[in-house]
């Protein structure tokens, strides 16, 4: 899987990505992240953009503003639980609608994710079987949502928020995940939550 995600001789996409805009926005304010401008378009278009290319299948998870997204790319169905309950929420309510092997996530305020972020976490996926998800780390800090996961997992998400768990890292850990050190590539993580013109 690590090598490629264009192998189109199977019935369904190998890799779905997700990008998930479906927060409340508290760090930028209250705005809706994944719009706020950066160099002319809004975020969330230059995270699709590098997300479809190493992807079969594109969804964007999000509560508000869906008509701007729709604009963007195909939309997820928006969270079954109300209140903003985290990006786990929107991953749960999207799983049906993909249809990949692998599920590939990404949040919507990093506009300049690594072209090889799939590959890379693929290839840890590949050389540790035994686990669910691979998720980038970068300059001493965790990307949890910048992860491939293998699909089955899914299953396990109802169960987990029905529990009362949020934390994406809590959930790792339930069902076993390792982290892939992308250190040189440390400035493509930038969270860029206030936009910029």
């Amino acid at each position: 899987m690590g090598e490629s995600h264009s192998n189109t001789s199977a019935a369904t996409p190998t890799v779905s990505a997700l990008i998930l805009a479906g927060g409340a926005g508290r760090r930028a304010g209250g705005q809706d992240k994944g719009l706020l401008p950066w160099r002319g378009r809004p975020l969330v278009a230059w995270v699709y953009e590098r997300i479809a290319a190493q992807s079969d299948e594109v969804l964007i998870s999000c509560n508000r503003n869906r008509e701007a997204y729709a604009r963007i790319g195909c939309l997820a169905p928006a969270d079954l639980r109300e209140g903003f309950q985290g990006p786990l929420a929107g991953l749960e309510a999207a799983r049906n609608e993909l249809g990949g092997e692998f599920i590939l996530l990404a949040p919507c305020d990093m506009p300049d994710l690594p072209v090889d972020l799939a590959s890379a976490l693929g290839q840890a996926l590949d050389t540790h079987p035994e686990v669910q998800a691979a998720y980038a780390s970068a300059g001493g800090d965790n990307h949890y949502l910048c992860a491939l996961l293998r699909r089955n997992c899914l299953a396990t998400l109802p169960s987990f928020l029905d529990a009362g768990g949020r934390a994406v890292r809590h959930w790792y850990a339930q069902i076993g995940a390792v982290s892939v050190a992308m250190d040189t590539q440390a400035s493509q993580f930038t969270n860029l939550n206030h936009g910029t013109q």
